[in-house]
C-alpha cells in the first residue's frame, strides 16, 4: 500500500513538473528535452527539474 501512495505522489509531481515546463517561457527544444527527461527518469528527472528547471540556479538546458 505504501508503494502505491508513493507512486501516486511521484505521478502527481511529474504531471505538475511537465505542466510547468510546457507553460514556461523556455525555448521549444528546452521544453522537449525537459519533458523527455521527466518522462524517462521520473524521480531523477523531477529532482533535476527542481534543481535546474525554470526557477533553478546554475544549469539551463
Amino acid at each position: 500500500m505504501e508503494y502505491g501512495i508513493l507512486g501516486l505522489i511521484i505521478l502527481i509531481a511529474n504531471i505538475y513538473a511537465i505542466y510547468q515546463v510546457i507553460t514556461s517561457g523556455a525555448s521549444g527544444l528546452a521544453k522537449i528535452v525537459w519533458t523527455v527527461v521527466i518522462l524517462l527518469l521520473p524521480v531523477l528527472g523531477l529532482i533535476a527539474w527542481l534543481i535546474a528547471g525554470p526557477r533553478g540556479g546554475a544549469v539551463r538546458v
